[in-house]
């Protein structure tokens, strides 16, 4: 049996940073944490910059694609973190009690490299410590 808890990572896009926001939570937060990460209007793919930039930390990046929120909707959440303010301003009421938080990011998409990187460690910064507080983690 185990008590991780679920994570939704929601952005608009869902290409950029909650891609990365879900690779992150579930390196540093393995065994506590199962991220998922959905859109609310879902790109064709997950940017190269945001592959690139998790790849440069090591973190697996296979399994990474951009999900409709109709896709997880009918999974158990215990947290749901908005991490763009459109995500955040139409986000939508999960059955049960759902906690929500918002943690927003600079949208790199269309950017160099450096920005990828940029937001890659604000989310690894911000998110992490955001969400072990949210869910009363260690």
């Amino acid at each position: 049996m185990t008590d991780r808890k679920t994570v939704l990572v929601l952005c608009s896009g869902n290409a950029c940073r909650s891609q990365m926001g879900e690779a992150i939570l579930n390196h540093e937060l393995a065994g506590q944490v199962h991220a998922i990460s959905a859109g609310t209007h879902p790109q064709a793919q997950v940017a190269a910059g945001a592959i690139a930039a998790l790849e440069l930390l090591g973190l697996p990046t296979a399994g990474l694609y951009p999900k409709e929120l109709s896709e997880v909707m009918t999974q158990p959440i215990d947290l749901v973190v908005s991490v763009c303010d459109k995500a955040n301003e139409s986000c939508p009421v999960f059955p049960g009690a759902v906690k929500r938080i918002h943690v927003g990011f600079h949208d790199p998409h269309g950017e160099a490299l450096a920005s990828f990187i940029q937001v890659r460690d604000d989310i690894r910064q911000r998110l992490v410590p955001a969400v072990r507080h949210a869910l009363g983690l260690a």
